[in-house]
């Protein structure tokens, strides 16, 4: 809402608002562009204006949105899931997101999971073996040794300090 209202205040009111992206239909002059880029910024947001950059967020936004905004159990192809969603080779995708945030496109993933499954054992609904199903784990122990190298704990000993130990997704 706060993107739309600043987009509407310039006079650009947004035909189409998705996560880290607006489409209008006119053209931003300089000036207008730079007056976004302030607003914007005061309200904790930052305009990508760069191709390279557009195409990290796209890849973060859909690795975000499977993992975290997604019903069903994640057994999915990871590599050739990013690639259909941003029609572009994953080679080149993996190359370039290395480059810029000096980290691959699996270990964000990883990271990505990992904050799930610490958001499922707060929520503590779902058994161990039944989180590592539905994040796509092969097995709990696989997730517990992925879980362990990440956090530096078991899972079940970060069910009983689990206060403060998740990040916001902005800082994965």
């Amino acid at each position: 809402m706060v993107v739309k209202n600043v987009f509407e205040n310039l006079g650009y009111p947004p035909v189409h608002i998705a996560l880290g992206e607006v489409v209008t239909s006119n053209p931003m002059d300089t000036e207008n562009m730079e007056k976004l880029k302030k607003q914007l910024l005061d309200y904790g947001f930052e305009l990508i204006d760069d191709t390279k950059s557009r195409i990290i967020e796209r890849i973060k936004n859909t690795i975000v949105s499977l993992i975290h905004h997604n019903t069903v159990d994640l057994k999915v192809n990871y590599s050739q899931y990013i690639e259909s969603q941003l029609n572009k080779d994953y080679s080149y995708l993996s190359s370039l997101f290395s480059e810029v945030e000096g980290t691959t496109i699996e270990k964000y993933i990883i990271h990505q999971k990992i904050e799930k499954v610490k958001e499922l054992l707060v929520y503590d609904e779902l058994t161990l073996s039944e989180i590592a199903y539905k994040m796509g784990y092969g097995s709990v122990a696989y997730l517990s040794s992925q879980f362990k190298k990440v956090t530096g704990l078991t899972p079940s000993h970060f069910k009983q300090v689990k206060e403060n130990k998740r990040k916001p997704l902005d800082e994965v």
